[in-house]
């Protein structure tokens, strides 16, 4: 890896997770992070996550889903027990997961939060989420996301 290593990738390595960095050259100009990441990668768009915070009762909680998938907000709030989702705040995504907006990985937080990974990611042999920075992908096993995030598997792309 060309550029400084993240908590998330410094987890994986801590951890010995079979996983590939792909780094790209993010385009500040780009309306979508995922969608940036899956063309310039020259990736199928249902293999790359992106990872969201929403408030779910007043506790942030993290939803990760295809790029091309919207958050279904009640879904997430019933996969972790709770009743109202709404999306978080971004600074205060930004100050509990450590990371950018745009750069948001499942992996690695500041604070301990709830992750939730929607059930279509088990369907593949590797997907791809945010190695903690705009321009970095982490390609890993569902199993091992799972794992490392302490995740809920749930369906919750709309």
């Amino acid at each position: 890896m060309a550029g400084k290593g993240t908590p998330a990738t410094a987890l994986l390595g801590r951890r010995k997770v079979v996983h590939r960095v792909h780094e790209y050259a993010h385009d500040p100009r780009a309306e979508s992070y995922g969608t940036e990441a899956y063309e310039v990668l020259g990736l199928p768009a249902e293999r790359v996550f992106k990872t969201l915070v929403a408030e779910v009762d007043g506790r942030l909680t993290i939803g990760v889903v295809p790029v091309a998938g919207q958050l279904d907000l009640k879904a997430l709030a019933a996969a972790v027990g709770g009743k109202k989702a709404r999306m978080a705040d971004i600074a205060a995504a930004e100050r509990a997961t450590g990371y950018v907006a745009g750069g948001i990985s499942p992996l690695g937080h500041r604070k301990r939060l709830p992750v939730v990974v929607d059930s279509s990611a088990s369907g593949f042999e590797t997907v791809f989420c945010s190695g903690g920075r705009r321009g970095l992908e982490i390609e890993v096993a569902p199993a091992d996301l799972i794992a490392l995030a302490q995740a809920t598997v749930a369906p919750i792309a709309g």
